[in-house]
């Protein structure tokens, strides 16, 4: 300890600690304050005097207090056991610290954020003599039943592998030797370190081509997002954020699903840490948490951890990556992170920005989502990662004109606008259909095997936006002078866009069928609404009543189609089969007329 580098605390201002002595001392430095060894990180440098970001509560600090450099940067431990784990902002594993010390943790608690005790079989996939470079995987760990831990060789280490073993190890344990090129010897554990400031390596990145299907109609249908993808999720107190960001977390097609609570309230994180345990993984039948990493920091924890929380959670996310898997981040919510580094900027006295967040808020928030993408990993040139990052802001009355969302909204290419008016009526998820937009759109094709059922769905994808958007204009017709003053033909989109309001895009997150819809399904669905109109049309144009089109009983099995379970989903074509059945006597009707 005499060895580090020992200043003395000169003033306390709330998260922030300045310390005087620090010569020598680097920027994001991890250092221990005072005699209870509080967590803290070098922010700003000015001569020999730090400003140190305090990650825990700083009440009894007092100036005099020792300042201890641990000279390394603020890093996670990557390795077997991230998986069902649930840490704090700092990579502290909660349910260790429970054990430890009880419901109620005290400050200056240091639980390595991996286990050193417990043992994992790790299986060799390469041999001795063989060469690695960074990134190369040289065996494997059967984490969970859901998830193959690939070790993986760390990024700054090639050679020779002297000597490898197979059984059960540590974490910190030796299973691997390997020699550089110099003749220098590394010793290789099943767990690796690495400062969450900096993004880890990627050989190079890929064109984000593949959707990532996430069961819900209005964001797989109109504002798909990809496998590497970027998303924002605004909108105001009650429109259902949260709901959005569990509804993607359960089931999103990604291998691995890496769920952050910034600043969110503790009711909020309580239950989603109830539900993750017991939620049933769709492809599986496993629970979910076994392939599902929850980070918790709750709005009444210290502030400056929040800042830290996203960090760990895409070093985190970024390692599962490298392996060659699918990640999904969900970060809610982005603004809360925001608010933590205005508060943190305001007590460095720095000079404000616009709304009194720093001058950098913009360069932060842009940093944070260029680590997503799609990969070609380090090591083996056929290994590809994608990680997909969807941020919830939370604007103050919910204006989008933020300079948190309107920061986000430069650097993401899907904006899921969720609307007050929406929640209100309980259409939910509340994604306003005229003010959201995905670039990724172009892409949607390719979910589907057969290539011309693709082409048949972005075609039926734009006819349906049209409706809604027919729907807007004529709106304000009918306020002004009802719906009789209509041409038939527009009453009939009227209520076609209604149906595709009510029976297609409202999903039900507590439905069990309603829940999540395959893209199968989605195009059965919107085929047989689109259906109806384009049958609805010619009945018109032969002389047929829209009131009686609109009496029809098969409307009924259009508005329940949602709830038909996946493997029941030729009663879905049928309903097109009825719905003609059910238009012939119109036609005829009107003939005679």
């Amino acid at each position: 300890m005499t060895e580090k580098r020992v200043g003395r605390v000169v003033k306390v201002a709330g998260p922030v600690v300045v310390a005087e002595g620090m010569a020598g001392a680097r920027m994001y430095d991890v250092v221990r304050v005072g005699q209870l060894n509080l967590i803290g990180e070098i922010v700003e440098l000015r001569g020999d005097t730090a400003s140190i970001q305090v990650y825990e509560e700083t009440t009894g600090i007092g100036p005099g207090e020792p300042v201890l450099d641990t000279e390394a940067s603020l890093s996670v431990e990557l390795g077997p056991g991230l998986i069902e784990s649930i840490y704090d902002g700092i990579q502290r594993p909660l349910d260790a610290l429970v054990e430890r010390e009880g419901e109620f943790m005290s400050r200056g608690s240091d639980v390595p954020g991996l286990n050193r005790e417990k043992k994992w079989r790790f299986k060799p996939t390469v041999s001795e003599g063989t060469k690695v470079s960074p990134g190369d995987i040289i065996g494997e760990v059967d984490e969970t039943t859901l998830m193959v831990h690939k070790i993986m060789v760390p990024p700054d280490i090639s050679g020779t592998i002297k000597s490898i073993s197979e059984g059960e190890f540590t974490v910190v344990d030796t299973v691997a030797v390997c020699v550089a090129e110099d003749g220098t010897e590394h010793e290789l554990m099943m767990m690796q370190r690495w400062p969450v400031r900096e993004p880890r390596p990627i050989s190079r990145r890929l064109a984000p081509e593949k959707l990532l299907v996430s069961g819900q109609r209005v964001v797989d249908t109109f504002f798909p997002i990809t496998k590497g993808g970027t998303a924002c999720v605004p909108g105001p107190f009650g429109t259902g954020k949260t709901v959005v960001q569990h509804q993607l977390a359960k089931w999103v097609d990604a291998d691995v699903v890496v769920y952050v609570g910034c600043g969110e309230r503790g009711n909020e994180m309580t239950d989603v840490l109830t539900e993750f345990p017991e939620l049933k993984d769709p492809r599986s039948g496993e629970p979910l948490m076994r392939r599902s990493v929850l980070i918790a920091n709750t709005s009444n924890m210290p502030v400056a951890a929040r800042e830290a929380s996203v960090y760990t959670g895409i070093t985190l996310a970024e390692y599962f990556r490298d392996m060659g898997y699918t990640v999904a981040l969900m970060a809610d919510s982005t603004s809360r992170w925001a608010e933590a580094m205005r508060e943190i900027s305001t007590r460095l006295e720095e000079m404000p920005a616009e709304e009194g967040y720093p001058a950098y808020l913009g360069a932060r928030i842009a940093a944070f989502y260029e680590r997503a993408g799609r990969v070609q990993c380090l090591g083996s040139p056929d290994r590809e990662g994608g990680l997909s990052v969807i941020g919830a802001v939370s604007p103050p009355g919910g204006d989008l004109s933020d300079s948190v969302v309107q920061a986000t909204l430069h650097v993401v290419k899907v904006f899921w606008s969720l609307k007050g008016e929406l929640a209100y009526q309980r259409h939910f998820p509340a994604i306003d259909w005229l003010t959201s937009y995905s670039f990724y759109k172009q892409y949607l094709r390719g979910c589907f095997e057969d290539k011309d059922q693709g082409r048949e769905m972005e075609k039926m994808t734009g006819a349906a936006m049209g409706l809604l958007e027919q729907e807007s204009e004529l709106v304000e017709i009918v306020r002004l002078v009802g719906a009789e003053a209509l041409s038939p033909r527009d009453r009939l989109a009227l209520e076609t866009a209604r149906s595709i309001r009510e029976d297609y895009l409202h999903q039900n997150a507590f439905h069990e069928v309603d829940t999540y819809t395959s893209m199968e399904k989605q195009y059965e669905m919107l085929k047989t609404v689109l259906h109806f109109h384009h049958q609805g049309l010619e009945a018109i144009q032969a002389g047929a009543e829209t009131a009686d089109i609109f009496k029809l009983a098969v409307r009924e099995d259009i508005a329940r189609a949602k709830y038909v379970p996946q493997e029941e989903i030729d009663k879905i074509r049928r309903i097109r089969d009825t719905i003609e059945q059910q238009m012939k006597p119109l036609h005829s009707t009107a003939a005679s007329k």
